[in-house]
């Protein structure tokens, strides 16, 4: 399973650089813009935390070159809202861990459409540096009640996050309406599968695999120079 997502990363930033090679007599278009939005996120626990998707937000600034027709490129440096949301079934508990990062995503960006909307998918490698978690919860977690779900994970809980670095692989969809020659409305949903874990994974650890997925759902403006 390591295996396959250090493969997928390795792709998408091959595909990245396959792009900063191509040319054409395109007419190049730079824009920046800023954007805000809202995540959906879970954890994938390798034993499994019953969980439903945490609500989050998100916001940030972008950058995008275009010089090939139909193909260009997209760095971001955006503050992301996540983490998980546990399910106790039965039971009338609450437990939400959030976790804030600072992302930035370098996208390849294709586009069709004409110069008033456009339909576009982005695609490539993500980096996340945490600056910091919080929980919420109406149990002491230090003096746990007994669950009815005898399979519960209960280290959980109390276990620091080992893993601030976080990378992955995103991508999405979305459309852009151009208004009047210089500014842009983009609306777009992203999908991010990290590839990091955000606890210890070694054998003698409580999980084997922690990684985070993330739905975003944004807003934009762009302004075009």
């Amino acid at each position: 399973m390591k295996l396959l997502r250090y493969i997928l990363f390795v792709i998408a930033v091959v595909s990245l650089q396959s792009g900063l090679a191509q040319r054409s007599d395109y007419q190049p278009e730079f824009t920046v813009g800023v954007k805000g939005g809202t995540t959906l996120s879970r954890v994938s626990f390798t034993p499994t935390v019953t969980q439903s998707l945490l609500l989050g937000y998100t916001g940030g600034v972008s950058v995008r070159y275009i010089e090939e027709k139909f193909f260009g490129l997209i760095a971001e440096i955006n503050f992301t809202q996540c983490g998980w949301n546990e399910t106790f079934e039965e039971d009338p508990y609450t437990y939400t861990h959030t976790l804030n990062y600072v992302t930035i995503p370098f996208l390849t960006h294709f586009f069709f459409g004409n110069h008033v909307v456009r339909g576009f998918v982005n695609a490539g490698p993500q980096i996340g540096l945490l600056l910091g978690d919080s929980y919420k919860s109406n149990f002491d977690i230090y003096n746990l009640p007994e669950f009815s779900q005898k399979s519960k994970v209960k280290e959980i809980y109390t276990m620091d996050i080992a893993h601030r670095f976080d990378y992955g692989i995103t991508a999405g969809a979305g459309i852009e309406f151009r208004i009047k020659k210089t500014h842009g409305i983009v609306l777009e949903g992203r999908y991010y599968y990290g590839l990091g874990d955000i606890f210890k994974n070694r054998k003698k650890d409580v999980f084997a695999a922690s990684h985070s997925q993330i739905i975003t759902v944004s807003l934009g403006y762009l302004y075009h120079f």
